[in-house]
């Protein structure tokens, strides 16, 4: 048994008040008593809004993330170890980066990486990125930024990049390489009749190149990179629009390049028709941002990252829909991330960059 709660009925007066004593979240005196409400869309973690009484009947809320009540979302968020890598972004890497999170007021997890419990301040009212519904020019400039947040700071900075546990391994890589070919003919399986023959033929193709998955011993990662950068883990408008944007669900951070972030944002995030028409404008913002924060870099530089960084986009939403828990919006949001990132990939030929990389 976990020496945490991982359920949100674990979590009672008497814990809150051990945990958040000598803080500012006890202003309002001792919690005398928490109920909780189910928040988000996640597949991988479950997450919760708790609803807190305190003596002398002030009223306060935070917000929480626990391991997914399905077996399948748990097991593998164990085998690529998501759970680990979430609480050690919060608790060591996200104090040193500009990136607008939520402060993290308990974040632990088992040494097996299956349970854990992240308590956070809560930061509604906000309004939620919908991935199927897509985004105005606005957030994408505004989430764009919060980008250049995460990986200027990070940038070639080997006091962050060097932590162990932020580093790909070769043993996961090898996991995924092997599991890959079995999550395709699930994909291709499910969603035959439901994605345009092109993009699947190019979800077909890309599950001939394992070299994707390669890990890259030797090679100097650029950054931090938060790896699943899409509408579904922001919150605009945060706290009733004190602020604009927040990033959430790092569960998928590592060390590697920042196109991964940028070429996964531009395709599956936004969709292909806000894609074509700013897709130059959302670019020259980034570099612009990356430059204000002391990092210069050219459209030459970034090009051929931006274009495997589509292809990103792909293998995400194909593994993902094998091995989390299927549901009708689960569908819907993988089908939206595919459609993304292969037009993408198709309109700029990545898949030809990823051979040149071979």
């Amino acid at each position: 048994m976990s020496a945490f709660p991982v359920h949100p009925d674990g979590v009672d007066a008497d814990w809150l008040n051990d945990s958040l004593e000598g803080t500012e979240w006890l202003a309002e005196g001792p919690v005398e008593s928490v109920s909780w409400e189910a928040i988000g869309t996640g597949q991988v973690g479950d997450s919760v809004r708790f609803h807190l009484t305190h003596a002398g009947g002030a009223k306060s809320t935070l917000a929480a993330k626990f391991p997914a009540a399905d077996h399948a979302s748990r097991s593998t968020a164990a085998l690529l170890q998501l759970y680990t890598k979430e609480v050690r972004f919060y608790a060591d890497i996200a104090p040193q980066l500009a990136v607008r999170v939520p402060e993290a007021l308990v974040a632990e997890v088992d040494e097996e990486g299956s349970e854990f419990i992240l308590l956070f301040e809560d930061l509604g009212p906000a309004r939620g990125g919908n991935q199927i519904a897509g985004c105005t020019i606005e957030d994408a400039r505004a989430a764009i930024r919060q980008a250049a947040a995460i990986h200027a700071p990070s940038w070639h900075n080997s006091a962050i990049l060097t932590a162990d546990w932020l580093q790909r391994s070769e043993a996961i890589d090898a996991q995924v390489r092997t599991l890959y070919p079995q999550a395709q003919a699930v994909f291709a399986e499910r969603y035959a009749d439901m994605l345009e023959p092109e993009y699947m033929a190019l979800c077909d193709a890309l599950a001939a190149h394992p070299q994707l998955f390669n890990h890259a011993e030797g090679a100097s990662p650029q950054c931090v990179v938060h790896g699943d950068f899409r509408l579904d883990n922001f919150l605009f408008d945060v706290k009733g629009g004190a602020e604009a944007i927040a990033v959430l669900d790092w569960q998928t951070v590592t060390a590697g390049k920042a196109m991964t972030d940028i070429g996964y944002f531009l395709g599956c995030g936004i969709g292909d028709d806000l894609r074509r028409a700013h897709e130059e404008e959302l670019l020259a913002l980034y570099l612009e941002e990356m430059a204000a924060r002391g990092v210069a870099l050219s459209r030459e530089d970034i090009w051929t990252d931006y274009r495997l960084g589509a292809l990103h986009g792909v293998t995400t939403a194909v593994f993902s829909a094998a091995f989390v828990e299927r549901t009708p919006r689960g569908d819907a949001n993988f089908l939206s991330m595919a459609r993304g990132a292969c037009a993408l990939a198709l309109h700029h030929d990545s898949l030809s960059a990823l051979k040149e990389t071979a």
